[in-house]
């Protein structure tokens, strides 16, 4: 028996038979030696020990000890949408996705600039309308085969030709004219106009000889195993059951260098309460989207740390224009007041964002603003005083008096049509946010005359009846780039969906001077002209109200510090973990590793230990026998 000091065992002398055989729990002839005392003894039995392993019955078999595997396990709050890259709109779904396939290039752990990725190396010309990208040297995917420029080619190509695989990234492609592969190292793409977002392209690159058979991207298959188990990135993807579990493997031919455990679990939970159990019991390693309430209790928690940083997610108020398609044909059961912009701006003005910021999340959030989080300075859009959705009641039933919208017997305001404003607030019955502030939206819109009835339901339905456009009011919220082009991209007529259901737009917002700066912002290669289109744009969607932006979460997460260490935020040092616009977090995270014994002479190694039963290893010599069992693993508690 081992006493647990890594410099002597504890042995069992002459009634070896006994307690071999279970007629003795305990030896009662117990000795104490020092390892290096055993080791010798053990070299002195030669021949003796030699014979006795040809014994039939008495015979020892020889064990390989195997260490369970290390895993990482990150509770999921949100539901996944789907898996396959190029549909997937979901922040749980995408993340997931930047695990599993490199991009041609991402924003760098350290300031979020960009870095390679599949491509080692670019270069525009003069004119800025071709981009040449030199593909990393020895790269592979999963199943061996080597990842070229075609593999390239073919991911934006599938996006630029087919609409419902342009539905997660096709923003980013809408500019380019041609992509060509030269040769298995060279991808060539040539654009109809300079495009400011070229080292960022947030685009998994996916291995064609795999999804060239895939004829439907709308196909429930495209999310199961043989069809996105084959990645290039630091984790794949080789489980998933939907509502449960995504399982990642290590990926142990990653360019990068294998992750330092073995397995990425992402478990579902209903609710955020469920899930901060779990990690108070052990049975999860890492949370995120913590309540302040959630956060501030963890923080004096034996074995856990916590983190707090501000983000790149904005909260927003969804409000259907009447939703189109991208043939200009209507969609969805919108009601037809939201359709006056005179109807969005009094409700923004009947919200109070402050008491959602203070009341909601605890003060740990930021006032609103545009679209782009004050995270990305630079772009960010903060209103002026003149033009500022204040607080503001009075004005807000004056602006809908001024509309035409009459109360009626029983305070509810009427359309010129006789139909009462009465609509449907659309949210995450799981997310305590939508929760909470659905309370005060009533309230709030109660005073100037507007019935709101309250519809919580599961994250996939209120995915579904807002990219359907069947919704008035809801609940929503977008995770931003450091180049704000995507997040602007989503606003624009073109990004309205080929059919109801697709989640290519955001809003359903189609405005002809909203995609004129959009473009223009795209094509500005000079950095302070670019950002100030940036924010032009955002004012304009801020005037136009389709959707009105809440506020700004800071990030709240929550980890075992007993279990792993190591994690990488982005920015480094002051960002989040979780979510980030790589895989920096997770990748860089390392098992704490065993204190007790270390890692030296004090252990046999594996296939080394030789067990009778149970796990006994027996020797016979001279004076006795001794029962030494093996020590137990970190690995082996967990």
């Amino acid at each position: 028996m081992h006493t647990g000091d890594s410099k002597s065992l504890t042995l069992c002398g002459g009634e070896w038979l006994l307690f071999r055989f279970g007629i003795l729990s305990e030896c009662s002839e117990v000795y104490t030696v020092s390892w290096s005392g055993f080791r010798r003894r053990v070299a002195s039995l030669g021949a003796v020990a030699a014979a006795l392993l040809m014994v039939g019955s008495l015979a020892p078999v020889a064990v390989a000890q195997e260490r369970s595997p290390r895993v990482l396990r990150v509770a999921l709050v949100q539901e996944i949408d789907h898996l396959n890259p190029f549909t997937a709109s979901f922040a749980s779904s995408t993340m997931v996705g930047r695990f599993a396939w490199e991009f041609l290039t991402l924003p760098s752990s350290e300031d979020a600039t960009p870095t390679g990725g599949v491509a080692e190396s670019w270069e525009a010309s003069e004119d800025k309308l071709t981009w040449t990208f030199t593909i990393r040297e020895g790269m592979t995917w999963s199943d061996g085969e080597p990842v070229t420029a075609h593999d390239a080619a073919f991911t934006f190509n599938k996006i630029m030709s087919d609409p419902k695989a342009a539905e997660a990234n096709g923003g980013y492609v809408e500019n380019f004219e041609k992509v060509t592969a030269a040769d298995d190292r060279t991808l060539v793409i040539e654009t109809r106009e300079p495009q400011a977002s070229m080292t960022a392209l947030d685009v998994p690159i996916v291995p064609e000889h795999v999804w060239s058979k895939v004829g439907d991207m709308h196909d429930p298959a495209t999310d199961g195993i043989d069809v996105v188990g084959v990645g290039s990135g630091p984790f794949l993807i080789a489980e998933y059951r939907p509502n449960e579990i995504v399982r990642m493997k290590a990926n142990e031919s990653y360019w990068r260098g294998a992750p330092a455990y073995d397995e990425l679990h992402f478990i579902k939970f209903e609710n955020a309460d469920a899930a901060v159990n779990a990690l108070r019991n052990g049975e999860v390693d890492f949370i995120n989207r913590l309540t302040q309430a959630q956060f501030d209790s963890l923080k004096n928690e034996p074995g856990v740390e916590t983190n707090q940083a501000s983000g790149r997610r904005y909260r927003e108020l969804l409000m259907n224009p009447g939703a189109r398609n991208a043939e200009g044909d209507e969609i969805g059961d919108g009601h037809p007041a939201l359709r006056d912009v005179k109807v969005r701006r009094a409700i923004a003005m009947a919200i109070d964002p402050k008491v959602l910021v203070e009341k909601v999340l605890g003060g740990y959030g930021e006032l609103p603003g545009g679209l782009v989080p004050p995270i990305y300075a630079d772009f960010h859009y903060e209103p002026t005083d003149d033009v500022r959705y204040r607080f503001d009641p009075q004005a807000a039933n004056a602006l809908l008096d001024e509309a035409g919208y009459e109360r009626g017997p029983d305070g509810v305001r009427v359309d010129s049509q006789g139909r009462r404003l009465e609509f449907r607030l659309t949210g995450r019955a799981s997310e305590d946010y939508a929760q909470r502030a659905s309370d005060y939206l009533v309230s709030w819109l109660k005073d100037v005359g507007i019935a709101v009835t309250k519809n919580l339901v599961s994250d996939n339905e209120v995915d579904e009846t807002t990219s359907s456009g069947h919704y008035d009011l809801a609940f929503s919220g977008w995770g931003t780039n450091p180049d704000p082009d995507y997040i602007l991209g989503k606003q624009t007529c073109a990004a309205l969906p080929a059919s109801s259901g697709s989640s290519s737009s955001n809003a359903f917002f189609c405005d002809e001077t909203y995609d004129e700066l959009y473009y223009r912002q795209a094509a500005e290669l000079d950095p302070a002209k670019r950002a100030e289109l940036v924010k032009q744009a955002q004012a304009r969607y801020y005037e136009m109200v389709p959707s009105l932006v809440l506020g700004y979460d800071n990030v709240l997460e929550a980890y075992r510090s007993d279990r792993f260490t190591g994690f990488v935020q982005q920015p480094e040092g002051e960002g989040q973990i979780m979510e980030q616009t790589g895989y920096w977090g997770f990748y860089g995270a390392k098992p704490v590793e065993a204190t007790a014994g270390g890692d030296g002479d004090s252990g046999l190694s594996a296939g080394v230990w030789v067990a009778l039963g149970a796990g006994a290893l027996a020797l016979v010599a001279v004076g006795g026998t001794v029962v030494v069992r093996r020590r137990s693993s970190i690995d082996d508690r967990e």
